[in-house]
């Protein structure tokens, strides 16, 4: 018998991200075709990982390379 559905956990495992992330972004409706259900999320098996829409700080990094040092 196959599931065409899988847990938050599994999701967070395939995609390379912690659970919690998971669930903002089913929350936030970033992840298509997700069912709640009470307290979990289920998942389309097969759903890509949705892109990270989150905003950098803007900031560069001080670090410099050998060629810029000198």
């Amino acid at each position: 018998m196959s599931f065409n559905w899988i847990t938050a956990q599994e999701a967070a495992e395939a995609w390379g991200i912690s659970d919690r992330r998971v669930q903002v972004l089913c929350a936030n409706g970033q992840v298509k075709g997700v069912l709640r259900l009470k307290r979990g999320w289920l998942i389309p098996k097969g759903t890509p990982k949705p892109a990270d829409g989150r905003a950098s700080n803007g900031r560069k990094s001080t670090n410099k390379t050998e060629n810029e040092e000198s």
